[in-house]
């Protein structure tokens, strides 16, 4: 490595570094949500950063915590008015929600969660999304699904 590139590196290093610091100075402290029904959990259900609200991944729980029964379409249904109680809650709408996360306990029912999913956004609002597969989920669900909004 010459002089010259090793000099532009620790240049472009120390720009990194006040860029980074100039960042976390302006950052507004979190909002961490708490839960207001259903059995206590460890973790919060959001968390509201520099203008995001990050949601931790909701499953297709009733107010008792317990999956609701019937398979991907009742419990993808049931994990986005989770979802959208709590973007409302927190003063948001699924109009604002920019990116999901959708894990799936089995690939094949891909499909079949999105006959549901379509439903609850509108054709020009909706969010970026990455869908995988999981060897298992909490409480064996079938779907759980996290979002971010603004």
């Amino acid at each position: 490595m010459t002089f010259i590139t090793r000099s532009l590196l620790r240049r472009a290093a120390r720009m990194s570094c006040v860029v980074l610091l100039t960042a976390c100075a302006s950052a507004q402290p979190a909002t961490f949500l708490t839960t207001t029904s259903g059995p206590a959990r460890p973790f919060s259900p959001a968390v509201r950063v520099n203008g995001f609200l990050f949601l931790s991944g909701q499953l297709g729980t009733d107010s008792t915590g317990a999956v609701v029964p019937g398979g991907i379409q009742p419990e993808t249904r049931q994990t986005l008015e989770n979802i959208r109680a709590l973007v409302q809650r927190s003063g948001s709408s699924m109009d604002r929600v920019v990116k999901c996360t959708v894990f799936l306990a089995d690939m094949r029912e891909w499909a079949a969660m999105n006959e549901v999913y379509v439903t609850f956004f509108a054709p020009d609002k909706r969010p970026a999304r990455s869908a995988m597969g999981a060897s298992g989920l909490a409480f064996n669900a079938r779907v759980e699904i996290e979002c971010i909004t603004t």
